[in-house]
């Protein structure tokens, strides 16, 4: 039998095979990726996604593999190449050469996501911001000092700056596109519409991701027209390129719905790691006991848990629409616990079933 020394000597040279692989399939899906972009083939195929996948699993059945092991890797690789292919085409479009955009909020980071994204499309970038910032683009303190004779301005402020921003902006009447990023929209209602009423090319969104993100497939964008929709369809343009999932919304309606999407799953993961700290159990222990449910809900309160609190915040307090998500969470935590008290097994169970329902319409 070989020693362990060599069995791993064996495992390394394997593991160099893996990289060297993978590698070698970097580059067939570099020329696959050009190859679609000279022919217009979109990015995504996904039948052939699901024929890689299935033929990784009947193989790995082949040789006594776990099915699921080979299917997440090789989803790890598709998500890989995905991302290699999106990023070259983006970069092909080069819409921006020439172009100039100016990133309020340059060093936030949304707003570097912007720079780095529009930099990609040959946009000539420069920062605004009195944070100094780690990219390599020109930078002002105030973007008051600006000439404002950029082909696109971007507003990547916190929330309660945006409005004043916004308002500041519509004085001076930039003749390029402006659109905000704000998570919510109603508190700068008055801004946009002053923008728009001064004859500005503005517009709205609100990338529904955060600063990490690579690949924009499976991802959305919401763009808020403010009646002025040559402004709107510039916005769009600037994602034609990637896989994005485009979403046209009112100003009303984004906020109703993102007190849900965003304010009522945030509320939810505050007050599950706030449970979770005045139990005085700590996690390590909880862990050693943990479910799979447990355990899934952990990893996501987890991230809420280190993200920015003042955002959170913001989003708590400045919707006009954020009371309705708390009262629906207060009142169906209420609606638990009276079943639980009351020993009322057929109502609970009545519950779940409610809930299985609505979950399984989604699909």
């Amino acid at each position: 039998m070989a020693s362990l020394e060599e069995l791993r000597q064996r495992l390394s040279e394997i593991d160099r095979e893996l990289i060297d692989l993978i590698a070698a399939r970097q580059r067939i899906v570099s020329e696959v990726g050009a190859h679609k972009i000279e022919n217009a083939v979109p990015t995504r195929d996904y039948e052939r996604e699901r024929e890689v996948l299935k033929g990784a699993r009947e193989r790995a059945r082949e040789l006594g593999l776990d099915a699921d092991v080979a299917e997440q890797v090789m989803q790890i690789l598709i998500r890989t190449s995905l991302t290699q292919q999106e990023r070259t085409r983006v970069a092909a479009g080069t819409s921006g050469a020439g172009k100039r955009v100016l990133v309020i909020g340059g060093a936030g980071k949304m707003g570097a996501w912007f720079a780095e994204f529009l930099a990609s499309q040959g946009y000539g970038i420069e920062l605004a911001d009195p944070h100094a910032s780690e990219l390599p683009y020109p930078r002002l303190e105030d973007w008051r000092d600006s000439a404002l004779d950029h082909e696109i301005i971007v507003v990547a402020t916190p929330i309660k700056t945006a409005a004043d921003v916004l308002t500041e902006l519509a004085e001076r009447r930039p003749r390029g596109l402006v659109m905000d990023i704000g998570s919510l929209k109603t508190p700068l209602r008055s801004a946009l519409k002053r923008l728009a009423e001064a004859g500005c090319r503005v517009t709205s969104i609100h990338p529904m991701f955060g600063p990490d993100t690579q690949l924009l497939s499976g991802r959305h964008v919401i763009f808020v027209d403010l009646g002025v929709p040559e402004a709107t369809s510039s916005a769009r343009e600037l994602f034609a390129s990637t896989m994005a999932e485009q979403i046209e919304m009112s100003l009303e309606d984004h906020d109703r719905l993102i007190a849900f999407v965003l304010g009522l799953s945030h509320a939810l993961n505050l007050t599950f790691f706030t449970a979770l700290a005045s139990s005085g159990e700590l996690v390590p222990r909880l862990q050693r006991l943990s479910s799979t449910t447990f355990d899934a809900q952990l990893r996501v309160a987890s991230l809420v848990a280190r993200d920015n609190p003042h955002l959170y915040y913001d989003i708590q307090t400045l919707n006009e629409y954020g009371g309705d998500a708390l009262d629906a969470l207060t009142g169906a935590a209420a609606r638990v616990r009276q079943l639980v008290e009351n020993r009322d097994e057929a109502g609970f169970v009545e519950l779940m079933e409610a809930g299985r329902r609505y979950m399984e319409s989604r699909r």
